[in-house]
C-alpha cells in the first residue's frame, strides 16, 4: 500500500458497505488517516465502536466528519490537507429516488459537484466518483441522477488545469450483500419463515463483491486519467438462480413468489453503452472510456459522423458471463452472510 503511505484519504457516505470494506482494506496499512464523511451520526458511532473493539491502535486512523455533501460548507473542512477522495454519498434506492427525484437530484446531482469544488479548492490530488450501471441508458431517477453526475465529472475534468485534482469515474453492477440489497433482503425473509418475493424471475444482474468494488476503485486511483470512467467486467445471473442459490445454500424448503417488476426497473442492466463501446479500451478485466473530447464547435459534426456505433455492442448483463445455480453458489460463499 505504498501509493498510500502518509497520505490522508477522505470517503464521503464512508459509513456505508463501500466504506467500511475500504476502512477493513486500509486501516492495517501505511496510510495515515481515513476521513469519514456522512450526516448519519448514528452510524458514525456503530462504526467508531467496531473498529475501536477490533483494532484499537488502527482505529486511531478513523475521523470522522458530520456533514451532508448537499451543504458545500459541511463538507468542505474534511478535504483540508487530504490528499485524495473516494466519493461514495449517494441516494442508491430506486424506489426512494422515484418518489422524491429532486431529492435524488439534490445529493446524486449537486452534491457531487459540491465534492470537486471542494477537491479543487483544497488541491486534493485524485478523485475517484462511484456510479452505477443504472446511469447507462436510465429509466429512472436513480440512473438518471447518476448519469448527470457522471456526465458532470467529465465536463469539469476538461476544466482541470496542470496541478488541480484528477477526477476519475467508476461504474458497477449491484454489489452483493451491501446495505439495501436483495441478497440479505432474501435471506431475511428465509430466515423467518416466509417466501422469497421476486419480481421477475428472468431479470438479469451483474453480480459483483464488496472487494471487487474496492478493487475497481483501485484499479481507477492507479491507472485513471483526467475523465476516465472505468468499468470491471463480471458476471451475471438471473435473479431466479440467484433465489435458487441462497435458498439451497440455506438449506431452505421456502417457496418463490413471484411479484411482477417494480416500477422504474430493468430487465436487464448495462454497464457499458454501445455509444461508449465503440471508443473504450479493454484492459483484460476492465474497460477503460475515455472522456469524449468533442468541443462546442459542433459544425463538424453535422457532415461527419461516427461508424464505429454502428457495429458496436453494449456490454450488458445479458451478453456477459451467465452464471448457472452452482456458480451463484460459489460467489455467494465469498460473502460473510454464508461463512
Amino acid at each position: 500500500m505504498s501509493i498510500f503511505k502518509d497520505k490522508i484519504l477522505v470517503i464521503t457516505g464512508g459509513t456505508g458497505s463501500f466504506g467500511n470494506a475500504v476502512a477493513d482494506r486500509f486501516l492495517n496499512t501505511d496510510i495515515r488517516e481515513i476521513r469519514i464523511v456522512s450526516r448519519d451520526e448514528k452510524k458514525q458511532d456503530d462504526m467508531r465502536h467496531h473498529y475501536q473493539a477490533i483494532d484499537p491502535a488502527s482505529a486511531e486512523k478513523l475521523k470522522f466528519y458530520i456533514g451532508d455533501v448537499r451543504d458545500y460548507r459541511s463538507i468542505e473542512g474534511a478535504f483540508r490537507g487530504a490528499d485524495y477522495v473516494f466519493h461514495a454519498a449517494a441516494l442508491k434506492q430506486v424506489p426512494s429516488c422515484e418518489f422524491y427525484p429532486i431529492e435524488a437530484v439534490k445529493t446524486n446531482v449537486l452534491g457531487s459537484n459540491n465534492v470537486i469544488t471542494a477537491c479543487a479548492e483544497h488541491h486534493i490530488k485524485k478523485a475517484i466518483f462511484l456510479s452505477t450501471d443504472k446511469a447507462a441508458y436510465p429509466i429512472n431517477a436513480m440512473g438518471m441522477t447518476k448519469a448527470l453526475m457522471e456526465k458532470n465529472v467529465i465536463a469539469r475534468s476538461r476544466q482541470m488545469m496542470k496541478g488541480d485534482p484528477v477526477l476519475c469515474l467508476t461504474r458497477y453492477g449491484n454489489v452483493m450483500a451491501s446495505r439495501g440489497s436483495v441478497i440479505p433482503l432474501f435471506c431475511d425473509q428465509i430466515d423467518n419463515g416466509n417466501p422469497i418475493t421476486i419480481t421477475n424471475p428472468d431479470m438479469t444482474r451483474f453480480m459483483m463483491t464488496l472487494q471487487d468494488a474496492v478493487n475497481l476503485v483501485l484499479y481507477a486511483f492507479e491507472h485513471g486519467n483526467q475523465g476516465d470512467l472505468f468499468v470491471q467486467k463480471a458476471p451475471a445471473a438471473t435473479i431466479d438462480t440467484l433465489a435458487k442459490a441462497i435458498i439451497e445454500l440455506k438449506q431452505s424448503d421456502t417457496g418463490i413468489n413471484y411479484i411482477g417488476t417494480r416500477h422504474g426497473e430493468k430487465l436487464y442492466e448495462v454497464l457499458v453503452t454501445k455509444e461508449e463501446m465503440a471508443r473504450a479500451e479493454d484492459l483484460g478485466n476492465y474497460f477503460r472510456i475515455c472522456a469524449d473530447n468533442r468541443d462546442l464547435n459542433y459544425d463538424k459534426f453535422f457532415t461527419k459522423g461516427n461508424k464505429t456505433i454502428d457495429v458496436s455492442e453494449e456490454y450488458d448483463s445479458h451478453n456477459t458471463e451467465r452464471l448457472d445455480v452452482e456458480g451463484m453458489k460459489k460467489l455467494l460463499l465469498k460473502l460473510d452472510l454464508f461463512q
